[in-house]
């Protein structure tokens, strides 16, 4: 699903990231960053795919750098990210981004 993003500006986090073999706990884990995000205050929505070779993207948004720091920083999150470079991911990389501009077509 697209997510429904506000007026710009407001910004992206992109974690691209190559997935280990097995589930390992990685399914329960995701689902529950997701619905713990969406909690936090700043959260603006979420997009992801993952491709049959591992390959994925998550872009979540935010309105604000300082809800970004919050929500790296959360308790919960904190560990979940380590678990992902110990466990699931052979590599992984996070881009930060201030959307200034951003276009909309649907039928």
């Amino acid at each position: 699903m697209i997510a429904q993003t506000p007026a710009t500006p407001y910004y992206a986090v992109i974690f691209t990231s190559l997935r280990t073999d097995g589930d390992l706990g990685y399914e329960q884990a995701a689902e529950r960053m997701v619905e713990l995000a969406r909690e936090q205050p700043g959260f603006v929505g979420v997009e992801s795919a993952r491709g049959a070779d591992g390959l994925g993207i998550t872009v979540s948004y935010w309105a604000s750098e300082a809800a970004i720091l919050a929500w790296k920083h959360h308790p919960e999150h904190s560990p979940i990210r380590e678990r992902g470079r110990s466990t699931w991911y052979s590599a992984c990389h996070t881009r930060v981004c201030r959307v200034e501009r951003a276009y909309l077509f649907e039928q």
